[in-house]
């Protein structure tokens, strides 16, 4: 199922790179901690680091769900109907021209970079009913706190307490309208620069650079 209408795209995606599976894309969002969520509203560009919850079975390609500061402007941009887009950075590493063993060859070789990432698109509604914002917070600390040795949870706080928290937030639900996804893993490059660049990164020290290498097995 194509996720998305090549004539619609906003991030840059040669052919060679697109990442067009639903289910993968999903899967891409899910491992993403962090979404940067950006707006533009009455008061130009606006951005915000937030984690989301992904309903996949919700509209033909999800929905998103989390909240914002009630302070943090942003969600008025929502609650009139600006278009959003979420961005899911994934693993990302700095390509090094010495990986190639082509460089040897004829020298023909510049730095890049590697990278996973999706982009969700669509408009969305805000919510202040203390029942849904409550489902929201609780799911997220649940996802965060799973494997923990002894996980937190929103009910150990005081009733009280999580109320007036919960006066503190505003929570949105943005139905997915397109998605792009973006998997550039040298795709480009010949099978020996290829192998060339996984095994540079898989030996480097930074952690980083080896969940780069592991993406590109």
């Amino acid at each position: 199922m194509l996720a998305f209408a090549k004539e619609n795209l906003s991030m840059y995606t040669p052919r060679a790179f697109a990442i067009d599976e639903l289910d993968h894309l999903h899967e891409l969002i899910l491992a993403t901690r962090l979404a940067i969520l950006v707006t533009h509203g009455e008061h130009g560009l606006q951005a915000s680091h937030v984690p989301v919850l992904l309903h996949r079975e919700q509209g033909p390609h999800g929905t998103l769900y989390g909240h914002l500061a009630k302070a943090n402007a942003q969600w008025k941009d929502l609650r009139d109907g600006a278009e959003a887009l979420l961005i899911f950075a994934g693993a990302d590493a700095y390509v090094s021209p010495g990986f190639y063993p082509s460089k040897a060859e004829h020298g023909k070789v510049v730095p890049t970079w590697n990278y996973v990432a999706v982009h969700a698109y669509g408009r969305g509604e805000t919510f202040s009913d203390g029942g849904r914002l409550l489902d929201i917070v609780s799911t997220l600390t649940d996802r965060h706190e799973a494997g923990r040795p002894q996980p937190w949870s929103v009910a150990d706080a005081p009733t009280d307490y999580i109320d007036g928290m919960l006066k503190a937030i505003v929570g949105f639900a943005i139905p997915i309208e397109r998605l792009e996804g973006k998997r550039k893993l040298s795709q480009n490059r010949s099978a020996a620069d290829i192998a060339g660049v996984r095994a540079g990164l898989a030996a480097s020290a930074d952690v980083q650079d080896q969940a780069l290498a592991q993406l590109m097995r």
